[in-house]
């Protein structure tokens, strides 16, 4: 009777139990309890780092950009009007002056008129046809004052007849050339309007550091308030354009047309001006090269006051020094500029600075290499004076001297070659083992000729050919072989490991450093 019992639900139980069946079937039908609403899925969001961004930039200093569109005036020769071959047919002439046809072969140069004496008497009534003006190139530039001057390219107006500026809201103003610069490929064009420009200034770039955002704005495939951001990505690149490189790398894409365009960080302020890009497609694969606001301003400067730029000239040919060249010398480190030859007439050479010389310092400062004395001489005003260190015969010493004024064209004389190519086992051919080389005293009587070098020798490693002229060794002049084997065992006795030699060729002069057998 008890299990019996046992196994009966008591009514408390069976109410209990339908209570809570009948409250789990509200909450399904109806969804009622506020936890169940919020287990739905929610959209998926972020909370991202701060990442600058370049609006605020671009919006402030697009006004002051501009695309230049360059125009050239080509002239028609004559034989140019005279000479085209094709044959239109009956009725040419008689097509209506505003035909498509006509209008465009009379503007693009076609077929000159069949009658020959119109055109005779039209160039001896009016004289030659003036050429028509084409277009020739696209670029970039930027406004550096409110009154209208713009900075470019010295390649954008280079050969240009007419110049034309597009402003950012699509405004086409007529604009002149002021003045430009081959060396820095730098120009600067007016536009003359009665309205104020927006401009923008040049930063101090050597404050840049490799790794700052940089925003480029300009005119690539003239397509027109183009801007593109990136990084400096190097600083003092020499791409071989001049002896006054010293261009910023930028990863920001370049293309052609920006040329002329300006660099800014993130201030708005000019760091450099976009002149090159790398690029074996001929578009953008991230590296170009833009000429630091520094060197602009001082020359935007110039060709705005005098439409040229006065340089300061030493007037010597340099080239850099290397650790073997520097060893040979008997200098501590491998800086400065070595002197090939002074120039007949120049500064350097009236002051007395002679081939063989280590210019280490101007004015007190430092020379690194060659491009750093060009670009340091270059920045002097001409007729002022400066000191120079040299490192002449072992040691230091100082000398002053007027610098002049770069010349336009600076003619360069080439060396004798000392007679080309001479024969094997000509006469007085004398062998120099230790170096690898073969001489024999030159017909002027200036140093003596390579006759044979041992391709496998420190004279072939180093680039010496026949028919090149050893004049110098150690900075003293020679005339045979006995003369360079006593300034060679000078320089062993004094514990020099490598000797100076100075090269002459067709294509100039130069030093090279070749080690001294010891024992």
């Amino acid at each position: 009777m008890s299990t019996k019992k046992s196994l009966r639900p008591s009514l408390k139980t069976i109410l209990k139990t339908s209570t809570v069946a009948g409250v789990a079937a509200v909450m399904l039908t109806t969804g009622i309890p506020a936890q169940i609403s919020h287990s739905f899925a929610e959209a998926v969001q972020v909370q991202a780092p701060a990442v600058p961004s370049f609006a605020d930039v671009v919006e402030a200093v697009s006004p002051a950009v501009v695309s230049v569109r360059v125009q050239s005036r080509m002239q028609v020769s004559d034989e140019q009007a005279g000479n085209f071959s094709f044959d239109f047919g009956r009725g040419f002439e008689d097509l209506p002056d505003d035909h498509p046809l006509k209008r465009f072969f009379r503007e693009f140069g076609g077929p000159a008129p069949r009658d020959g004496d119109r055109a005779d008497r039209w160039r001896d009534r009016h004289g030659p046809r003036e050429g028509r003006l084409r277009p020739r190139a696209q670029g970039s530039g930027f406004f550096i004052s409110e009154d209208g001057y713009l900075v470019t390219n010295n390649h954008v107006v280079s050969d240009g007849s007419a110049f034309t500026v597009i402003l950012n809201d699509g405004t086409e103003l007529d604009a002149k050339l002021v003045g430009k610069d081959q060396r820095t490929d730098l120009a600067v064009l007016k536009v003359d309007a009665k309205r104020k420009f927006a401009y923008v200034s040049f930063a101090d770039d050597s404050k840049v550091r490799v790794g700052d955002w940089v925003v480029a704005v300009g005119n690539p495939f003239g397509l027109g308030g183009t801007v593109t951001a990136g990084i400096v990505s190097a600083r003092g690149r020499d791409i071989g354009s001049g002896p006054y490189d010293d261009y910023l790398q930028v990863d920001a894409a370049v293309n052609r047309g920006n040329s002329g365009g300006p660099t800014f960080d993130l201030a708005g302020q000019v760091v450099g001006i976009n002149t090159a890009i790398f690029s074996p497609s001929g578009g953008n694969v991230g590296i170009a090269f833009a000429i630091p606001a520094s060197v602009a301003k001082d020359v935007v400067q110039d060709l705005i006051k005098d439409g040229s730029v006065s340089r300061g000239w030493l007037g010597v040919q340099i080239q850099p020094v290397t650790k073997d060249i520097a060893e040979s010398l008997g200098l501590s480190e491998a800086q400065g500029a070595l002197v090939v030859e002074p120039q007949p007439g120049s500064p350097g050479e009236k002051a007395g600075i002679k081939q063989g010389d280590v210019v280490t310092a101007l004015n007190g400062e430092p020379i690194k290499d060659p491009r750093d004395l060009a670009r340091r001489v270059a920045a002097l005003n001409p007729g002022t004076t400066a000191d120079v260190t040299l490192w002449r015969n072992g040691k230091s010493e100082s000398i002053k001297l007027e610098i002049g004024t770069l010349p336009n064209d600076i003619a360069s004389a080439t060396p004798d070659s000392g007679g080309g190519q001479p024969d094997q086992g000509q006469t007085g051919e004398e062998t120099l083992s230790d170096l690898g080389l073969a001489v024999t005293p030159s017909d002027d009587g200036k140093g003596v000729t390579i006759t044979s070098v041992d391709p496998e020798s420190d004279a072939g490693d180093r680039g010496l050919k026949e028919g090149e002229k050893i004049v110098s060794v150690n900075n003293q002049n020679v005339k045979s072989a006995d003369e360079i084997l006593k300034v060679i065992e000078a320089a062993r006795k004094d514990g020099r490991s490598k000797a100076l030699f100075q090269i002459e060729a067709a294509e100039g002069s130069r030093f090279v450093a070749l080690p001294i057998v010891q024992g």
